[in-house]
């Protein structure tokens, strides 16, 4: 028996990972909106609709692409190892995910560049 996903179902999951109206770098992996937004947070910036393209999967289903952010102002010395996506409004933990481990160092000038990543949702198999 075949296995299928509409891709509008795979688009209204992205939904709630692009309705993120927040990305922040942190020091360790948050597990919690406080712990993204306040405990591990290095780093932060806001996001809108336009910083999120849909798109088909890198291999099959869907994928979002986040833009890249750059000149980023570091808030807080530590060493970046993740990156969440955060909805301030209701306060909620979206998406988490690894980043390239760095030293940031805040001196109220200092400023970090996050590339782009995407979040994909392969098709059934």
């Amino acid at each position: 028996m075949a296995k299928r996903m509409a891709d509008a179902g795979a688009d209204a999951a992205l939904d709630y990972w692009t309705d993120a109206d927040k990305m922040v770098v942190c020091s360790a992996e948050p597990t919690t909106y406080a712990e993204a937004n306040a405990t591990y947070a290095l780093a932060d910036v806001a996001m809108a609709g336009g910083d999120f393209t849909k798109a088909n999967g890198d291999v099959s289903g869907r994928k979002v692409t986040v833009a890249a952010k750059s000149s980023v102002l570091i808030d807080a010395s530590g060493t970046a190892t993740h990156v969440a996506l955060i909805k301030v409004a209701d306060s909620t933990l979206r998406y988490v995910t690894t980043c390239t481990s760095q030293a940031l160092t805040a001196n109220g000038s200092n400023t970090v560049n996050i590339p782009a990543w995407d979040i994909e949702i392969a098709d059934p198999s």
